[in-house]
């Protein structure tokens, strides 16, 4: 029988999970390190609405355990911020999927949101001291670029055929 068969996809998910890690230590002027959205959280929380019977909680849960030891942050503060993403965005997938890709948007926003103050609030635990307005110019970038990173991982998902 020589019918196409789909492939499982996880080494694509697991790739694009890589690229967005590899996208967070690329070395960036200084006036624009403030603007890197916060590109993990894109990519987990596309694959969590695409797939979210794949990408969830735990998948979360160790991809900020990578950005935490990628980034010498406290360990676990990413992966609490990106657990609780990810439940959120599986919570909401079966309404997310029907809206468009703009209010889409708003939603990833608010979710981007949700883990800076996870982080934040961490951070304010352990006795570092809050960021500046700055720190809030990633989130408004990573929702803004939403419509763009869902439209080139829908591509790649349905290029490379990841159920």
């Amino acid at each position: 029988m020589t019918g196409h068969r789909p492939r499982n996809g996880g080494g694509v998910i697991l790739l694009s999970f890589i690229i967005a890690l590899m996208l967070i230590i690329v070395p960036m002027p200084a006036w624009a390190q403030d603007f890197r959205p916060e590109w993990t959280a894109l990519i987990l929380l596309y694959w969590s609405l695409a797939l979210p019977e794949r990408v969830g909680v735990g998948v979360g849960w160790l991809v900020g355990l990578f950005q935490d030891a990628l980034l010498g942050t406290l360990l676990g503060q990413h992966a609490l911020a990106f657990a609780l993403i990810a439940f959120l965005a599986l919570r909401l997938h079966q309404h997310l999927r029907l809206v468009p890709v703009w209010q889409q948007a708003v939603v990833v926003l608010a979710l981007l949101v949700i883990a800076q103050l996870v982080i934040f609030w961490i951070n304010g635990m352990i006795g570092r001291p809050a960021p500046e307005w700055q720190a809030w110019a990633a989130i408004l970038v990573g929702a803004a670029l939403w419509p763009l990173v869902f439209h080139i991982m829908r591509g790649v998902r349905r290029r490379f055929q990841v159920q």
